[in-house]
């Protein structure tokens, strides 16, 4: 064999042992490319989806400070009674434990709703039902949930309840807190059912 092909062979050689050791680091390289990809994809649409409607409302307060992540959850919550103004529709809902006290005769039986008790009514704009073989007003726009939780100690000064409102508009599918909604409404509003322990609705038969 001549100086120059043994040269050409080590070549040949040296040339395959480094494609041999190069591409197991470039197979290395793509698969951290690829882990590294997913892992930016997967925060991207964590991010996306707490930028949604479902996690956003629960990063409100009120002005008075009533968070209303204090009443996630409420979308599940047992029907309490259900109500009719000229403009709104309201169907009010309570958490487990209010529901307790009321099946237990809470307020007629002289008892106050325990701490921790929480009612939100949610209200709708009506219109009227154009499939309904009869004249019936059904939900149209969902305009506001109406909060109430009784904390002695957060609201002494109005019967242990504190008050708020989160109003949704329809075109930004956002909610926001109703700067005219005191926390002390209780004493201005329910006064008149302060014997009821402040609360207007009964736990209606079923």
């Amino acid at each position: 064999m001549s100086e120059r092909e043994a040269k050409s062979v080590a070549q040949e050689e040296q040339q395959q042992k480094t494609q041999r050791f190069e591409a197991p680091r470039h197979i290395g390289r793509l698969m951290i490319g690829v882990a590294l990809t997913a892992v930016l994809a997967l925060l991207a649409a964590t991010l996306v989806y707490a930028k949604g409607e479902g996690n956003d409302k629960y990063s409100l307060k009120s002005p008075g400070g009533i968070a209303f992540s204090d009443f996630k959850g409420y979308e599940d919550w047992a029907v309490v009674s259900s109500a009719r103004t000229e403009e709104v529709l309201k169907v009010i809902v309570a958490n487990p434990a209010m529901i307790n006290a009321y099946k237990t005769g809470t307020p007629l039986n002289s008892q106050h709703f325990p701490d921790g008790s929480m009612i939100v009514k949610l209200q709708w704009k009506p219109k009227k039902s154009t499939e309904a073989p009869f004249a019936v007003d059904v939900p149209a726009v969902f305009k506001q949930a109406f909060v109430m939780e009784k904390d002695s100690k957060r609201f002494p000064e109005s019967g242990g309840w504190g008050y708020a409102a989160f109003n949704y508009d329809e075109m930004s599918d956002k909610f926001s807190p109703d700067a005219n909604s005191p926390v002390d409404c209780g004493n201005a509003c329910y006064t008149a059912v302060k014997a009821k322990d402040y609360i207007f609705h009964p736990y209606q038969k079923r």
